[in-house]
């Protein structure tokens, strides 16, 4: 296999402990929008890692009608007053992304919320002096996630091969999208949102194709590079 070049980073719920907030923001706006057998559950199934446009496209079909027109406007409200509340980092994963940086890897964002989102979460959890411009959304992209679009959309823009790229996700459509692209693709099972899950959560992200899965996200920085160590590279 190739060295690896870049890390791609799933945001929520692998460098912010953030999906309890945007999950429960999200069934409060679809109870509101007139689904009212909703919960935390259903939304963790149903949407984790999802982009909002297929969001609004089942929730749509769930309705049978269109979702509100201000229904992501409502819902980004809903969640941006959370984060002024609260919004946890997961530190360890800081520090692995930090530690990717020092080695001189390229790393960058793919997540499939709104650019003004990621930048808000960004923003609020003192993460974007880290990743500069390299934040990349499922909405630039003709295809969110599970479709591959995003992260080959982000290895374009960075200069490098999709061989070479290594994607964290939490979710199994990430690591769907991760593969088909034919990128490498590690699971991690560290967020809030999967206690109580943690095992058949790990499950389902093997099973989606993740090579490694760990709640331990010091081991996800092993995991990501055993080639290049094993070849005395970089």
């Amino acid at each position: 296999m190739p060295p690896v070049q870049a890390i791609l980073f799933d945001l929520d719920g692998c460098l912010v402990d953030s999906e309890p907030l945007s999950l429960a923001a999200l069934a409060a706006e679809i109870r509101a929008a007139g689904l009212a057998e909703v919960t935390f559950e259903d939304m963790r199934d149903r949407y984790l890692g999802v982009s909002m446009p297929l969001v609004c496209e089942e929730v749509s079909q769930r309705l049978g009608r269109p979702c509100p027109p201000d229904f992501r406007e409502n819902y980004v409200r809903r969640l941006f007053a959370a984060y002024d509340e609260t919004l946890p980092r997961i530190e360890d994963m800081v520090e692995v992304l930090d530690r990717f940086q020092d080695e001189g890897l390229a790393t960058c964002i793919v997540s499939g919320g709104g650019l003004s989102r990621i930048r808000h979460t960004l923003d609020r959890a003192g993460l974007s002096a880290r990743f500069g411009p390299r934040i990349y959304s499922g909405e630039e992209v003709p295809c969110g996630k599970p479709a591959p679009d995003l992260v080959l959309h982000a290895a374009a823009e960075l200069g490098v091969e999709p061989r070479s790229c290594v994607v964290i996700e939490d979710s199994p459509h990430g690591i769907v999208g991760a593969i088909a692209a034919g990128m490498r693709a590690i699971g991690f099972t560290g967020g809030q949102h999967l206690e109580g899950i943690r095992d058949q959560h790990a499950k389902v992200l093997r099973d989606a194709g993740a090579e490694f899965v760990s709640e331990q996200a010091s081991e996800l920085f092993f995991a990501a590079r055993p080639f290049d160590r094993a070849a005395g590279q970089n």
